[in-house]
């Protein structure tokens, strides 16, 4: 645990380690309280693409976290980021929230709706059978097919529920094209989050809920690693798993020594 908490960077996951669905989970507040306090830069780095970091930031807000806008980065804003590098000024039709609308729009990509060069999906309210139709369209016409996020479920406050990779997967089986996922475990996105943080891997812990991204993702892009138990994996899923994150906590009110 010094290791940990001599950390100069956290990489932290939000859904199932901040917060489920508006529901704050337990020693977030003295969790946040003492990475000001110790001075560490801290991402939150989340693969839900709904919401831009204002709208985090007032979310944190109304459970009484004070947070600033420049410590969320989301899987919406990578994607963004990712098509506007590979086709400036690119056009796109879009299943996703208002945070992935914006995150393209401020990068230049184009809403069509007729002949798009790509199909990005990302959670959304508004996925229907329609919606789906187009999409298999496009992509049997030559779109690329995008995906926000890796995550095939994720945690609320009335259970587990579907997430990105269940949206995009009934358009990878009609069109026999597979999605390139920008959220983690996507080393682009960790990389971005190191950049942002200004540390190094080596100096930097990823905290996360799920093993096959959030864990992963930490390993393979040389982070410290550490799983809390409030979120979608348990300890006995662990081992399901042929790797394993450096330590296992409740939740991150382990961090903070404890007085």
């Amino acid at each position: 645990m010094e290791q940990l908490r001599n950390a100069k960077g956290f990489i932290c996951d939000m859904d199932g380690v901040i917060y489920h669905g508006n529901q704050i989970l337990p020693g977030v507040k003295e969790f946040v309280e003492w990475l000001y306090k110790e001075k560490k830069q801290f991402l939150f780095l989340t693969n839900n693409s709904g919401k831009t970091p204002r709208e985090l930031q007032e979310k944190l807000s109304r459970m009484g976290l004070d947070v600033d806008e420049h410590h969320f980065y989301t899987s919406a804003l990578a994607t963004a980021e990712f098509i506007a590098s590979q086709k400036p000024g690119a056009r796109a039709f879009v299943i996703g929230e208002p945070g992935l609308y914006n995150a393209l729009y401020e990068k230049g990509i184009m809403l069509d709706d007729t002949a798009p060069d790509y199909v990005v999906i990302g959670e959304s309210s508004s996925y229907n059978y329609d919606n789906i139709c187009k999409a298999v369209h496009f992509v049997q016409n030559g779109a690329r097919l995008i995906g926000t996020n890796y995550d095939l479920t994720g945690p609320t406050e009335q259970g587990i529920m579907p997430a990105c990779r269940a949206f995009v997967k009934p358009i990878e089986l009609v069109t026999g094209k597979e999605a390139y996922y920008i959220g983690k475990p996507n080393p682009l996105m960790m990389r971005t989050g190191l950049n942002m943080l200004g540390v190094h891997s080596k100096e930097a812990v990823m905290v996360g809920d799920r093993m096959d991204t959030d864990i992963v993702a930490g390993i393979e892009s040389g982070l410290d690693t550490a799983l809390v138990l409030s979120g979608v994996s348990s300890r006995a899923t662990v081992d399901t798993f042929p790797y394993r994150p450096r330590v296992i906590l409740n939740g991150v009110g382990d961090i903070p020594p404890q007085a």
